[in-house]
């Protein structure tokens, strides 16, 4: 996958027209403004590009704005949903402290890097045709730090997502509890992990 490179300077002095070229106060209030434009303003769009943008690099803040984006949460709840019959005191069943008295369910958080797996795969699904060898060359560009995926597809309404390592326990937590690995539509899914040559 290739993302273009952006450039983010601008060039302010261009506006300057020949005939103000003996107007030194212009000249100088330009060049300030664009010693601002080059310290400030690219600075913040190349942040913005690595931070949020990118999905390989983006942090916490970024990865939360992508789940918005692409619909999927980033957090796995565990635990039942508290009753409606909730105790507490008054109309609204509140405590002490102005909270109910509701149990609450915990959630499992992600970690960064499980985060950018899940959102990449994500976005992947939803923009592809779910062609085998279009899914083959994503899921080399995605997996290289693990090692080599790849799916078969089994001539019969499924295909086999074939792992040739042990995935770790991060990656296996992903696949289990999230359904983003792309595949065509109506078609079921299979694993196997294949650790040794045969």
């Amino acid at each position: 996958m290739r993302i273009q490179s952006v450039d983010f300077s601008v060039n302010l002095l261009v506006a300057l027209l020949w005939q103000y070229n003996d107007a030194l106060k212009l000249q100088s209030l330009l060049e300030s403004k664009q010693a601002w434009y080059n310290r400030e303003y690219s600075e913040f769009w190349t942040n913005w590009y690595r931070d949020v943008f990118d999905l390989r690099t983006a942090n916490d803040f970024g990865l939360s704005v992508w789940a918005i984006i692409l619909n999927i949460p980033l957090t796995i709840t565990s635990g039942e949903p508290p009753s409606t019959n909730l105790w507490g005191f008054g109309p609204f069943r509140k405590n002490f402290n102005r909270g109910n008295f509701a149990p609450s369910t915990s959630g499992i958080r992600l970690s960064t890097e499980q985060k950018r797996l899940v959102l990449r795969l994500r976005y992947f699904q939803l923009v592809t045709r779910g062609a085998i060898p279009e899914i083959n060359q994503f899921l080399d560009y995605v997996f290289e730090p693990f090692g080599k995926v790849y799916v078969l597809d089994g001539l019969d309404m499924t295909i086999n997502y074939v792992f040739t390592f042990a995935p770790p326990s991060q990656l296996k937590f992903v696949l289990e509890n999230f359904d983003v690995l792309p595949r065509p539509a109506g078609v079921q899914l299979n694993f196997v992990t294949l650790v040794r040559d045969t």
